[in-house]
This record gives C-alpha cells, structure tokens and sequence, in this order.
C-alpha cells in the first residue's frame, strides 16, 4: 500500500511514522508513506498557497492551482483509488472505513487548513472526505495521522499477531469485552475465574456476553440495528 499526504506543514506528520508499529511496517516495506510540500508546487517567491474568499468572510482558503498541481504529478506516476480530504465536514472515520480502505492499493491524503480549500478542489478532484469527529482543528494533518495509524495497522503482516485486529473494538459493532493479565490477584482484585480455567469455548462465550453488556452500557447506539 501507498500513502501520499499532501500537507502545507508536512512536518507535523513526522513523528507519528518515525515510532512503533508504523515505522515498523515501513521497514517491513508493507506500506509506503510519501509526505508532500503543498508550497513546493507554487512559483512565486512568496510560496503563497492561500488567498482570500470571495464575497468576503474571515478566514484565508486554500487555492486551487497548487493542489491541482500535486495531485496531477502524483497521478502522471501512478493510479489511485481514493483521493481523501481530511474535513471537519466530512463523513465520520468508523473502523467499516479504515477496513474498506487498508484493502486499497495507493491512495492521496489531502490536509485542509485555514479556513479549508477551495470548492471546486472538493468537486473535481476528492473522492473522499473524512472527519476524525465533530470538531475543528487547525490542520488536518492530526486527522490524516489517525486516519493512516486505524489503517496501517490492519495491512496484513504489520500486527505481530494478526487476528489481534479482528478482536478489537468496533471491528463486530461491539465494544471489546474486558482484558486481564498477571498477577491473577492484585490487592485482592481477582481475575474473573473463568479466565484462568482453560475451558475456551466458555471463555469465548464469556467475553461474547461481556462485549455485548459494555456495548449496551457504553455505547447503545451501536446495537440499533
């Protein structure tokens, strides 16, 4: 899989790709993360990316012309899936989307900032918008990283233990049911004795039970359906 995060402060995405199981997965060569200048693809001195809206309004807006730019030289090289724009507005990041994207080959991740970007960038070049939730952040470079570290860490090969992601959160519409390790005793807070007793099938049922219990106590509008 390939990544390319176009950003106007690129530095920020770093460190998330320089540290544990990301890192660790690009020097496995299991996916790609190629982090782009938006102020490479301008000519003027000034390296300006953003203008005033029209109609007045406070707020300065991303321009078009560069963010073409980039977009077009990353497909002169290669075929994407999705061309994803990080926005505030955009549909709500669950794990059925970081699933259905870390099945992709090659996508473009592109971070707002200011006030956003030009329009017409939205109408004629995303495919996808995604919000990491319902509120404003300065860029969206926290949001691409959330989005990357919820889909790399599915690519097959990048957990030690591969079905450790099928159990998580969310993955089934349940919550993950509760998890113990050593001691079994700890200031007299004991494990469920069902954990220690070897009977698996039991096990499952149990965490099947408690899964379901946490969903309807934490989240309940994830059993509507």
């Amino acid at each position: 899989m390939r990544i390319d995060i176009i950003s106007v402060v690129p530095d920020l995405l770093k460190s998330p790709f320089e540290a544990s199981i990301l890192k660790r997965a690009i020097e496995k060569k299991l996916v790609e993360v190629h982090l782009h200048n938006l102020r490479d693809y301008v000519n003027d001195n000034y390296k300006q990316i953003d203008d005033y809206q029209f109609g007045g309004g406070a707020g300065m807006v991303m321009m078009i012309e560069p963010i073409d730019k980039c977009i077009s030289d990353l497909k002169a090289q290669r075929a994407y899936d999705e061309v994803i724009y990080m926005t505030p507005d955009g549909e709500t990041l669950t794990q059925k989307i970081a699933n259905q994207i870390s099945l992709q080959g090659n996508i473009i991740i592109l971070c707002g900032h200011y006030k956003g970007v030009d329009q017409r960038v939205r109408d004629h070049f995303i495919t996808r918008e995604i919000s990491v939730g319902d509120f404003v952040l300065s860029g969206g470079e926290l949001g691409a990283a959330i989005l990357c570290d919820a889909v790399i860490r599915l690519i097959p090969g990048v957990l030690g233990n591969e079905t450790s992601a099928l159990t998580d959160s969310f993955q089934d519409d349940l919550l993950a049911p509760p998890i113990y390790t050593r001691p079994a005793e700890y200031k007299g807070w004991k494990v469920p004795e069902i954990l220690t007793s070897g009977n698996f099938p039991k096990i499952e049922t149990w965490r099947e039970e408690q899964a379901y219990q946490r969903t309807l106590e934490k989240r309940p509008d994830l059993l509507k359906d």
